[in-house]
This record gives C-alpha cells, sequence and structure tokens, in this order.
C-alpha cells in the first residue's frame, strides 16, 4: 500500500489511519476495523460533511429513505457511508433512525410535503425531494401514508418498479433551481446531483462526482466534442463539470456562472471554459 495513487478512493470506500470498514480488511490499513450499523434518513434531507463540525464543508446530502451505514459517533456527528453512492462522510446523529424500513415508492415530483394528517391545510412537518425513498403502508382519499409516521400527495409518489423516467426530462424539472456546492435537492444542487438525479431516477445507478460518472457512465463517443452531433441525452463533461445535452445544441447544467440550473447553448459554456474545453462527451 506504499503507492498512494493504488488506496481506494477515500470518498467511496470507508477509512481512515484510526478506523476502516471490515469489508476493506486486507485493502487498507488502520489501527481498527469495524462493522457498520446500517440506519436510516428520516428528515426530508442530511447535510454530509467532510469533518465533524458545523463550520465544514458540505460533500454531498442524502435524501429521506436513504440508509447510511455508521461506523463512528463523535459528539453528535456520525461518519459512515451512504449506500445509494457510496459517498463517506459526517452527518448529524439526529437525521437518522436505526429502524430501517424498506421502501416501496419513491417521490417523483420536484418536491413534496409531508403532512401529519392527510389534509393539505394542516401544518406540514417537512419537506421531501425528488428521489427520496418511502415506505407506504396505507392510503386515504388520495394521500398515502409512509413507514415511520406521516402523509404525502399519492401523485407525487410512485412505485419504485414503476416505468424509469427520462433523464431529460428530470434534468428540465430543476430548472432554475439553486446552484449550491454539494446540495443535491431541489432546493439547491450542484452539477453532477442534477445528473446524478436524472440518472437515478431513470433506472441508472449514478457515482456522486463528475470525474466519477464521466468514468462511469455511458459508453465514450468523443473525447473533446470535436466533430460530434450531439444527441439529447448525451453528458458533456469538463473539468469538475458536467451537463446533459437537451437536444442537438443545448446543455442543461447547474452552475456558478449562473447559480442556478440553467438550459443554454453548449457554444456558450464551451466558450466560457475556455481553454480547459470539453474532457469526454458519454452517451447513455
Amino acid at each position: 500500500m506504499s503507492d498512494k495513487s493504488k488506496r481506494p478512493d477515500p470518498r467511496v470506500h470507508p477509512y481512515r489511519p484510526d478506523l476502516a470498514a471490515s469489508y476493506l480488511r486486507g485493502q487498507v490499513e488502520a489501527k481498527r476495523f469495524v462493522d457498520g450499523v446500517p440506519c436510516q434518513v428520516r428528515t426530508g434531507f442530511a447535510s454530509m460533511a467532510e469533518k465533524p463540525s458545523f463550520e465544514s464543508r458540505q460533500s454531498t446530502q442524502l435524501l429521506f429513505g436513504e440508509v447510511f451505514t455508521v461506523y463512528d459517533d463523535r459528539d453528535g456527528w456520525v461518519w459512515g457511508q451512504n449506500d445509494t453512492d457510496g459517498y463517506v462522510g459526517w452527518i448529524r446523529l439526529e437525521s437518522l433512525t436505526d429502524e430501517v424500513g424498506e421502501p416501496t415508492h419513491q417521490v417523483t415530483a420536484l418536491r413534496t410535503f409531508l403532512y401529519a394528517e392527510p389534509d393539505l391545510k394542516t401544518p406540514s412537518v417537512d419537506v421531501l425531494s425528488m428521489g427520496a425513498l418511502v415506505g407506504v403502508v396505507g392510503e386515504k382519499d388520495g394521500w398515502v401514508a409512509i413507514d415511520g409516521g406521516g402523509w404525502l400527495y399519492a401523485r407525487h409518489v410512485s412505485p419504485l418498479d414503476a416505468e424509469p423516467l427520462d433523464p431529460v426530462e428530470t434534468a428540465l424539472k430543476f430548472l432554475g433551481a439553486p446552484y449550491l456546492w454539494g446540495g443535491r435537492t431541489s432546493i439547491g444542487l450542484d452539477c453532477s446531483a442534477l445528473v446524478q438525479i436524472a440518472c437515478l431516477m431513470a433506472d441508472i445507478d449514478a457515482p456522486r462526482d463528475s470525474d466519477q460518472q464521466q468514468d462511469a457512465l455511458g459508453e465514450l463517443v468523443s473525447k473533446d466534442g470535436g466533430g460530434h452531433e450531439y444527441r439529447r441525452g448525451d453528458l458533456v463533461f469538463f473539468p469538475g463539470h458536467v451537463g446533459i445535452m437537451a437536444d442537438g445544441t443545448d446543455l442543461i447544467h447547474a452552475n456558478a456562472h449562473h447559480m442556478c440550473v440553467v438550459r443554454e447553448p453548449l457554444a456558450d459554456v464551451v466558450a466560457r471554459a475556455g481553454a480547459k474545453g470539453i474532457t469526454a462527451v458519454k452517451r447513455l
């Protein structure tokens, strides 16, 4: 393990010098190896931090219903791994429950409110974003009761085995959503989260970060975009950035230039990128 380049990516492998997941025994060096404890996110979303501190930078977010395997705890923070995309970091303990339920549905609306009662005039108790996972345990008058308590408008959720959503149509729903570093919800998200959610809603497993997505998603059709006829749904990668083509000319992407999700000519994006340019075009 002397060659650092051969070490597992710490973004998606839970290991530190003092502690590592048991399944990494023999792959990494650590003073102690432990079995994780599966927990489930019970808030609309949970912010993951790089360090156990409110001042630490947000690295990503977990959505309601996602499973987070806990390996360590410290002063109200827990360190572990998101089962959805493998991302590793710290989240607040109060965002979790150790009673892990089996999801039956996912939120397919851009966002939806969770109510204590099946009545739109009662106070909402939380807001769930697209991709949140819920276990439906009952239905009444166009509302569904979910495992753990609360009611959602039935048309805002779909069974997990429902027809996959078109990734471009999903991305278009986020137009105008604010850009947020590490964000993964309709309240705010970054470029790779937009692509990840668009893929996940289409039943395509997708890593969290753009460099991981460039390696894992689709088939390479161009290394620099040159001489390539773009198609709807193509993923276009730049250094540290990614977007999805709405058609043959326009790119949908969350970006810090507009500080929101926009649809604009790919030519404009390339012009702003300057010498950095396109690093790959992948076809889903």
